[in-house]
């Protein structure tokens, strides 16, 4: 009998280890840069005519959201959410914040890049008209 319990404890045992380790997975460790991150995995967000996606990558990690909008920018539509802020300049919304990851060009001179399927964009996201199922990049630089 006691044979019988020490193998079921260990088969327990065992199933809890793999389903931590499964748990654990390639979820985004929230340090460094992205420790004031508001999420830390893919997600979706709205329920609008529109979906865009938009991946805001920071150092070796990066998170893609799929913004479902009736926004004609994607400035709004991502302020609709709180995914963005910044600052109102002579050129439009300055992004300072993307899923709460500061760059502060006056501090450490980092800012964030504006792309679309890999070019970069020449106005920024409160000038870029939107139409479903585009792909934008918002990438931390340094």
């Amino acid at each position: 009998m006691n044979s019988a319990i020490r193998k079921t404890v260990s088969v327990v045992l065992a199933a809890v280890m793999l389903f931590a380790v499964a748990a654990c997975g390639n979820k985004i460790i929230p340090e460094g840069l992205w420790e004031n991150a508001a999420y830390l995995e893919d997600t979706t967000f709205g329920s609008g005519k529109t979906t865009v996606q938009v991946e805001v990558k920071a150092g070796e990690q990066s998170v893609t959201f799929t913004v479902k909008t009736d926004k004609t920018t994607l400035g709004d539509a991502l302020l609709e959410h709180g995914l963005i802020a910044g600052d109102e300049g002579p050129y439009g919304l300055y992004l300072k914040t993307v899923n709460g990851i500061l760059a502060d060009y006056d501090v450490d001179q980092s800012y964030w890049a504006f792309y679309k399927d890999g070019e970069m964009m020449m106005v920024g996201v409160d000038g870029a008209d939107i139409a479903d199922g585009e792909h934008y990049e918002l990438v931390y630089t340094k």
